[in-house]
């Protein structure tokens, strides 16, 4: 050996390559165990950010509490995200006033189950990529560093790195600890349920790649591994079971005609894996097909493309309203009951769970909705959610860059002539990723949606990335340097990039606890003026339980967490559909005929979001409004004749 690297690996015993994965693998410790508290530190300043959606599961988390197993029955809202909510209310014996922080810390699992799912998919790809590579391409008695032009840039340790980075830059933006929703759950599932799929693709022990086998016994623990994933991710969103369906016929086909593996030896694979899907989700199939007397597996899909493609009005649909149904046949079982026509008087008291019925499930209002397919609305929202999805690659700038970089420093992806076994590691996962963005696509497209597929499209690609072919004479650059370099390279970048968005997100942490502080909170649940509402609601004298009525888009619908706080449900909603309330209040010339309405519904109490000093203003300051709290949130007390007395304006 000419070169100083060289000899000073051969005086230690060990090779560049060997030195380089000790102290990637080093780094890879580091990020594992900066990652807690980190993500703990993150967990405690993350701002509050509730919204309907997280109502929802936290009601279904106290109804399966109290064992209300029919209200738990939700074909727009599934299970297993609010059992978690109840496994934190169990752990952390939270009040209705620091529930949230409960919630936040179950979050903050979560977020490490998807660590740990992130490193097991990482893991099976490299083992694919390797088995494949050892098996199909190069000879068993030659090493990697014999074939340093073929080999791969990035390493399994380096590929992990890579894995952890960008879950920790999404859950900087989509996927925060501090928003109560069910995605970062699915993602974790469905990445666990992607890893037993690429086992499935491995060689048996007998093949060449005789290191990176499996035996059958474990290809059955696999595959039955990856239908139970399926089945709890179908328990998170029903979006799951079309993943499941792809995931399982899938890998089933690459068997069969890729991998040429024998049929019966397929099915049997193949039907183990959907008995374990059945297994877990057959019982909330069942329930639910039972409480809607049909085959149903959730109608979340069915109505979002109703309200998103076919434009059928969202809320308050009537059925004598044929000019909201769009491209929609509509024969509604239970709509909304109008209790007065202008301006619309809606009681949703036909449903007896939920803080906010109307958001609780809204496939129970909007049962029967049935959209055709018109291919001009249908490229309309397709065109919307392109926009959308280039929007997500620009908000996710990290990886394509780093892309790029190792591309100009000379990885190349190589295709060209490798058969579809050889590069099933990329292709399998790239595909279900890109099915799973297109049906996406043509529905709606938000961020926390298709992170999952966007990771199983991108992490295989950098594991596909191969080393520029060394063949130079010249002695400064013996065969497989130029190889060297890109790994070291490669390996430092994926390196920096991960301990980056670690240094970011206990940065904006920091940020944030300052900016709390100031405010006087010391954790960024309590940072929310719902709080002071729902607690000058219960001063007020409102008895816990009470169905009271609402007014306006934000009292109603944006935030309705402060109902939840004050112990009450919102039945009776007065839509006024404006930006100052107050302002449409007070014009209506039939005011005293909607404040008859809703106390005819038996509200104690009606609850609006106003301008203070819009309503300082108006005639609405003699009616009886009481401020609640320093928030723009009033309520009127219904009991009895509406008072005629100077408004309460500040506390």
């Amino acid at each position: 050996m000419q070169h100083s690297d060289v000899q000073a690996a051969e005086g230690t015993g060990t090779t560049p390559a060997v030195q380089r994965q000790a102290w990637l693998r080093r780094v890879l410790w580091l990020v594992i165990v900066l990652l807690v508290p980190v993500a703990w530190f993150s967990m405690q300043h993350d701002p509050y950010a509730i919204d309907g959606d997280a109502v929802a599961y936290m009601d279904i988390a106290d109804l399966i509490r109290t064992h209300q197993w029919a209200g738990v029955v939700n074909a727009y809202w599934h299970p297993l995200y609010p059992a978690m909510l109840l496994v934190g209310q169990w752990m952390f014996h939270p009040t209705r006033a620091t529930e949230l922080y409960a919630y936040y810390r179950v979050n903050f699992f979560i977020f490490l189950f998807e660590a740990a799912a992130v490193l097991a998919f990482t893991t099976s790809v490299c083992r694919l990529r390797d088995a494949a590579w050892l098996g199909r391409e190069a000879p068993l008695a030659q090493t990697s560093e014999q074939n340093q032009g073929s080999a791969f840039v990035l390493s399994c340790d380096g590929l992990r790195l890579l894995g952890l980075g960008l879950l920790v830059i999404a859950s900087q933006r989509e996927l925060t600890l501090g928003k109560v929703r069910p995605d970062a759950l699915l993602q974790a599932l469905l990445l666990f349920a992607f890893s037993a799929m690429l086992t499935l693709c491995r060689p048996a022990l007998h093949s060449q790649a005789k290191s990176f086998g499996i035996s059958e016994r474990w290809r059955c623990a696999a595959a039955a591994l990856m239908g139970v994933a399926l089945g709890f991710a179908y328990l998170t969103k029903s979006f799951a079971l079309v993943v499941s369906l792809l995931a399982i016929g899938g890998v089933a086909l690459v068997q069969w005609l890729v991998l040429r593996r024998r049929l019966a030896q397929v099915a049997v694979l193949a039907a183990l894996a959907t008995v374990c899907f059945a297994a877990i989700a057959g019982p909330y199939v069942a329930a639910l097909s039972h409480q809607k007397h049909r085959l149903d597996f959730g109608d979340s899909g069915s109505l979002n493309y109703a309200w998103y493609v076919g434009q059928t009005e969202k809320f308050h649909l009537e059925p004598w309203q044929t000019e909201r149904f769009g491209s929609s046949d509509v024969h509604l079982l239970h709509p909304e009951r109008q209790i007065l026509a202008s301006p619309g008087v809606y009681s949703y008291k036909a449903l007896r769970y939920g803080t906010l019925p109307v958001w609780f499930d809204a496939s129970f209002f909007n049962e029967r909705i049935v959209t055709h397919l018109r291919v001009g609305q249908l490229a309309k929202r397709d065109a919307r959610n392109l926009v959308l999805m280039v929007r997500y690659l620009l908000n996710h700038p990290e990886a394509w860059l780093l892309l790029g970089l190792l591309l100009f420093l000379g990885a190349r992806l190589r295709l060209r002539g490798a058969s579809f076994a050889s590069q099933s590691f990329l292709l399998l996962p790239a595909a279900l990723g890109i099915l799973m963005w297109c049906i996406y696509g043509l529905v709606n497209v938000e961020e926390r949606y298709v992170t999952v597929a966007y990771l199983a499209m991108v992490l295989p690609l950098f594991a596909a990335l191969r080393g520029e072919a060394a063949t130079s004479d010249n002695a400064a650059s013996p065969p497989g340097f130029a190889w060297r370099t890109q790994a070291t390279a490669a390996s430092a970048c994926v390196a920096l990039l991960c301990l980056l968005a670690l240094g970011e997100s206990a940065r904006t942490a920091a940020e944030l606890r300052r900016e709390q502080s100031i405010r006087g909170f010391s954790r960024g649940w309590q940072d929310s003026p719902m709080f002071d509402v729902g607690a000058s609601l219960r001063e007020s004298g409102v008895p816990q339980g009470s169905d009271i009525a609402c007014i306006g888009t934000i009292a109603c619908l944006n935030d309705p967490y402060w109902m939840r706080l004050a112990g009450v449900r919102t039945t009776t909603e007065v839509f006024l559909n404006h930006d100052q309330v107050a302002q449409a209040l007070s014009a209506l010339p039939n005011r005293g005929e909607v404040y008859q309405a809703v106390q005819r519904e038996g509200a104690p109490v009606l609850v609006g979001h106003f301008d203070p000093a819009d309503l300082l203003t108006s005639p609405l300051a003699h009616e009886g409004w009481q401020r609640l709290g320093r928030t723009g949130f009033y309520a009127l007390p219904l009991k009895g004749e509406p008072a005629s007395r100077p408004m309460e304006s500040e506390r």
